[in-house]
């Protein structure tokens, strides 16, 4: 993932729900990518989905929205964001 440049944000977003992690994180790298946002996943598995985005915060809106209408075969139940704080490192999570 690449450092944050000003005017840009870092935030940890949690999608939780019936996500189908093996269609739908394919799905969330390819939407990001084209909204020019960064992303490192921690976890992906069948009820939740846990990864960190950069970039503009209208475009980390945008993600989110797309997120929360997801391709045909998932279900999202709620999506929580989390604005990380610029000193934390990246540390992938254990699973």
């Amino acid at each position: 993932m690449r450092p944050s440049r000003q005017g840009e944000l870092r935030e940890r977003i949690t999608i939780v729900g019936d996500v189908n992690a093996a269609s739908f994180v394919p799905w969330i790298r390819r939407h990001a990518d084209k909204l020019g946002l960064s992303q490192h996943f921690f976890y992906a598995g069948a009820n939740r989905i846990e990864l960190e985005v950069a970039g503009p915060v209208d475009l980390i809106d945008m993600l989110e929205m797309g997120c929360s209408l997801g391709p045909i075969d998932v279900w999202v139940d709620e999506i929580q964001r989390k604005i990380v704080d610029p000193s934390d490192t990246l540390q992938p999570a254990q699973h």
